[in-house]
């Protein structure tokens, strides 16, 4: 039986096709926005379930706000509230695209 590859020998074959390339570096600003969210919530040591109090809505919407699974973007509005909660501001940069 052959030995699975691991993760990183899977990424870096994949990431030698063109549009698998594309498609990871569009959903990256969507997979490091989650992950900022999260390390925030974090470190103000809150959890779902508090956040989701004081923005007065349900645990599995903050869930579904985190997850870099969500099929849904969340509005502008809805990320300066969640970062109000855990106690940061929220801060939107344009980056110069490079195109090749």
């Amino acid at each position: 039986m052959k030995n699975r590859p691991s993760l990183e020998a899977f990424k870096e074959k994949a990431m030698q096709r063109e549009e698998v390339k594309a498609e990871y570096n569009a959903l990256m600003p969507i997979f490091e926005l989650k992950n900022q969210m999260i390390k925030a919530r974090l470190e103000a040591n809150l959890s779902q379930e508090e956040v989701a109090n004081i923005l007065h809505t349900k645990k599995s919407n903050i869930s579904r706000l985190e997850s870099p699974n969500s099929k849904n973007l969340p509005n502008l509005s809805t990320l300066i509230e969640y970062a109000k909660a855990v106690g940061f501001n929220l801060e939107i940069n344009l980056k110069r695209a490079n195109l090749a």
